[in-house]
């Protein structure tokens, strides 16, 4: 029972994070900007992150009834810190520049927590995997919508 109220902890953090994705939307101004012809359209967005989300609680709640609060947990939440704050900056301020700094520092997190808990919970890294793999296209998105929306 304690394992499973734990498990609905880490899926409650997750959805916390994923509602400022529900709440900053890309809206009239993203529509307007430049985007590179690779950019996905945005009904794949939402399926795509819920079957991450999922991954990265699973992930954490592992790291946690397997090693309690660590490094890697303490990795984790920065990288769910930064997750939810891309969206703010994005989409609500408007900071193409800033979220692009954002995202690479949630890359370096997603990356350390896979660095981290490769030998210890191989489980949980690997769940961690797709996500690196989505940040690095979507880190690839916001640049190249950074430099085609640069003013002169």
């Amino acid at each position: 029972m304690k394992s499973l109220f734990s498990l609905l902890v880490f899926v409650a953090l997750v959805a916390a994070a994923a509602l400022t994705g529900m709440t900053y939307l890309p809206g009239a101004w993203y529509e307007a900007l430049a985007k590179p012809e690779w950019t996905a359209p945005n009904w794949v967005f939402p399926p795509v992150w819920t079957v991450i989300y999922v991954m990265i609680a699973v992930a954490g709640w592992r790291v946690f009834e397997k090693e309690g609060l660590r490094q890697s947990l303490i990795i984790w939440a920065i990288s769910l810190q930064l997750n939810a704050a891309w969206s703010v900056i994005m989409f609500k301020e408007h900071e193409i520049g800033m979220a692009a700094v954002n995202i690479s520092a949630l890359w370096i997190s997603i990356f350390a927590f896979i660095s981290l808990t490769w030998d210890t919970n191989r489980i949980a890294s690997l769940l961690f995997v797709p996500y690196l793999a989505w940040v690095s296209y979507a880190a690839a998105l916001n640049f190249a919508i950074w430099q085609l929306n640069a003013q002169v």
